[in-house]
């Protein structure tokens, strides 16, 4: 028993320590998946007009894949004397900032290339594009609530509405739909008045689609009322230009009264 006791407290041999210490960590398959598709998964590399797009896109994919907490920092890296742990994790970060770069612009990446964790490059592009993408929804809804149909046609108009409202949301920004409703009345011109009339003082609230498909609808009244102005029924002309002649007629002397006026 003595025996025994003595052989359990004996520190670890040499042949264990080393195998301990030359640990070398296997790339998990879900990373090798993520390493391999993921140019595949985001076509687009970031620039700063998609970082909206392009942060959704990559959180998406390392939350499929299990690391999305890498990024948020939720995954924190074990202290040196942690083994295995600390190897894995260093294998896993490094190779998680290489699919990072990947899916970088060149007129980005000099931003992060010195970053030392998956988590900086993460906060980095967040410090310096958030700005940049706040400024830019800025400006597009500024241009919305300018926007103006002028000589457009109605379908014109509101295609370059959506194309605005979508440029706000790939930044991560929305427009409020009743905003939206009113940036579009104010850009019909006044010929339109009387619909927006219409449209704002209605007891029911208008949906976007239903809004378009009225406003389509709106614009071939306008065009039929103007067709009726600018242009002449041809059996009324007809009927006045006959009428003219008839009276023409009916006026024009006779020869007996041409004689009785040489007498």
């Amino acid at each position: 028993m003595g025996d025994q006791d003595s052989t359990s407290s004996l520190p670890p041999s040499s042949t264990a320590l080393a195998g301990t210490t030359n640990f070398e960590p296997l790339i998990p398959v879900s990373l090798k998946f993520l390493i391999t598709n993921i140019k595949n998964l985001l076509p687009h590399p970031l620039t700063i007009e998609n970082y909206a797009i392009w942060r959704i896109q990559i959180l998406q994919q390392f939350t499929a894949t299990g690391y999305a907490g890498y990024l948020t920092g939720e995954v924190l890296k074990p202290l040196a004397d942690q083994q295995p742990a600390h190897a894995t994790w260093k294998l896993v970060d490094s190779k998680l900032i290489s699919a990072l770069f990947s899916t970088i612009s060149p007129s980005i990446l000099p931003y992060v290339i010195t970053a030392s964790s998956a988590l900086d490059v993460w906060a980095i592009l967040e410090r310096r594009l958030q700005s940049s993408c706040r400024s830019r929804v800025l400006q597009l809804k500024i241009e919305l609530h300018h926007l103006q149909m002028k000589n457009l046609s109605m379908q014109q108009y509101l295609t370059q509405v959506k194309t605005i409202i979508d440029n706000i949301a790939a930044f991560g920004s929305k427009v409020d739909p009743e905003d939206i409703i009113l940036y579009t009345l104010n850009g019909l011109p006044a010929v339109c008045n009387s619909f927006k009339t219409y449209i704002q003082n209605s007891p029911i609230p208008a949906n976007l689609d239903s809004l378009y498909s009225l406003l389509c609808s709106e614009e071939i009244h306008v065009n039929q009322e103007l067709l009726k102005d600018t242009t002449t029924d041809p059996s009324a002309l007809y009927a006045t230009s006959h009428n003219q002649q008839r009276d023409r007629k009916n006026h024009r002397p006779s020869k007996n009264f041409k004689n009785s006026t040489s007498i």
